[in-house]
């Protein structure tokens, strides 16, 4: 469907002016970039979405298309709909549109696209799509994402980042079309001389303000420096601050923006506010962590997380903990684990929970309050994704009340607020009791080999019989003489990655 222009950005370059002498030089207010690229953002986010789109409409490869219907993708989210057709035109886009919204779809159809109609051929340590991303966790799920689409049009996606072995990663990325790494290891291999990005014709940031925050836009700056300057950039973030703004009018040309009003894409989260005593803080936490359905709590801090997890323990409520202490491989089965709902609770930090996409979360609990209206809602966005439903519960004492308030009125939320909320408060049992049953945990087959005869004889061992030498039927890591019921799982060692 015919759309109209779209809104594009252009820096202004300033005059050089002449030297005024013999006066005290007066610092000079230099316009913020950022500010600027805000307003024309917030200028394309009013402009009404296009309608009647398709995927194919918008110039997706026709088997990248097939491949999202047999996934029952049939219809572009705003972001995409507003995003693909100029990125497939090779325009560099700023893209802004909060998290659980599609963007990884908005700008990886694109690179798929684009990658599989170039003429260029693949080179060994050379990929031609770079997509950089603030964590591990969102490196693979960008990758999660991509590479089945990128197979139909025989592109191939390696994952690149730290926590894990460097061997592989330098195996996958000798043959890989794209890189989709965190910008820490990427350095890594191009040191080793096990990768080079002088042949990237697409570039992609996503969550660029939150690479900002971690202080990885040096590293960033440097990888860029080293991709070619006549190639596609696509860059994604929530906001243009904390020098984001600086990177884009540095790196960026004349770029297409798209952006889509921060409550457009998901269906709205129910927002409530418990306001309590601290004394009351964890055991309303505990009441609600005991639900039924999955529930995503957020703390500030690491220790924060570990210590949440063993209170909750204490009374019974099975709970993992994700923060930037655990190795890679024990944060991806946290995370496995609660995607299949064993522990049906999971604590994490702002930094470890990006990239988190785990269906089913029907309720996020702010545990302890964000930095900004900003970590609100990307902690929010972790529930009622793409059409779903879902809770948001803050949890503040008093002296918090009023902070929470304005996060809330910046982020163009209306909360509900309970006052007085202890475990037996109404509010706090209606959590209690929300949410979609996690199915039981499948139990573990029981062993079929034969029992080891005694030393006495062969006859089986008395401890694997019941009355009467019938061998006695136990629960998969449950002691003889237990009921099967429902208990608590004994606590494993972790070991330190």
């Amino acid at each position: 469907m015919p759309q109209g222009p779209r809104p594009s950005y252009t820096p202004a370059r300033r005059r050089p002016q002449p030297r005024r002498q013999e006066q005290p030089r007066r610092q000079e207010q230099r316009p913020d970039p950022s500010s600027a690229l805000e307003t024309a953002l917030t200028a394309a986010a009013a402009l009404p979405a296009p309608t009647g789109t398709s995927f194919a409409g918008l110039g997706v490869h026709p088997r990248v298309v097939a491949a999202l219907a047999d996934r029952g993708i049939l219809e572009p989210f705003a972001i995409q709909s507003r995003a693909i057709a100029d990125a497939i035109a090779g325009r560099d886009i700023l893209g802004r549109a909060q998290t659980g919204s599609g963007k990884t779809l908005a700008f990886g159809l694109p690179l798929l696209t684009r990658l599989a109609a170039s003429s260029t051929p693949r080179q060994l340590k050379s990929p031609r799509g770079l997509v950089l991303v603030p964590t591990r966790e969102l490196a693979q799920q960008v990758a999660d994402v991509l590479a089945p689409l990128g197979q139909t049009v025989g592109i191939s996606i390696a994952t690149v980042y730290g926590g894990v072995a460097i061997a592989r990663q330098i195996d996958q990325v000798r043959r890989a079309d794209v890189v989709v790494a965190t910008p820490g290891r990427l350095t890594d291999l191009i040191e080793r001389r096990a990768c080079v990005l002088g042949n990237v014709e697409i570039t992609t940031l996503d969550e660029a303000d939150h690479m900002a925050d971690l202080g990885f836009l040096p590293a960033v700056t440097r990888l860029l420096d080293q991709t070619p300057a006549g190639g596609q950039r696509m860059f994604f973030s929530a906001t243009l601050d904390r020098g984001v703004g600086k990177l884009v009018t540095k790196y960026v040309t004349s770029p297409a923006l798209h952006a889509v009003p921060e409550t457009a894409e998901s269906t709205p989260a129910e927002h409530s506010m418990l306001v309590l005593r601290a004394e009351d803080k964890v055991p309303v936490a505990a009441e609600i962590a005991a639900r039924p359905g999955r529930t995503l709590f957020f703390v500030r801090t690491k220790h924060g997380a570990d210590r949440l997890v063993k209170q909750l323990s204490r009374v019974g409520v099975d709970a993992a903990a994700i923060h930037g202490n655990r190795s890679q491989s024990q944060r991806q089965r946290a995370l496995d684990a609660f995607a299949a709902g064993h522990p049906r609770v999971l604590v994490a930090t702002d930094v470890a929970a990006r990239g988190i996409h785990v269906d089913d979360v029907d309720m996020v609990v702010q545990f302890d309050p964000p930095e900004d209206h900003k970590d609100y809602l990307h902690r929010s966005g972790r529930t009622a994704r793409a059409g779903a439903s879902g809770q948001v519960v803050a949890l503040a004492e008093r002296g918090q009340v009023r902070d929470l308030q304005r996060m809330h009125l910046a982020a163009g939320i209306t909360a509900a607020r309970h006052d007085d909320a202890t475990p037996e408060h109404h509010a706090v049992r209606e959590f209690a009791a929300s949410g979609t049953p996690v199915p039981p945990a499948p139990a573990r087959a029981p062993r079929t080999s034969s029992p080891q005869p005694s030393r006495r004889g062969s006859s089986p061992s008395r401890a694997g019989t019941g009355k009467g030498g019938t061998p006695a039927v136990r629960t998969a890591g449950m002691p003889a003489g237990r009921s099967s019921g429902p208990r608590r799982q004994p606590r494993r060692p972790v070991r330190q990655g």
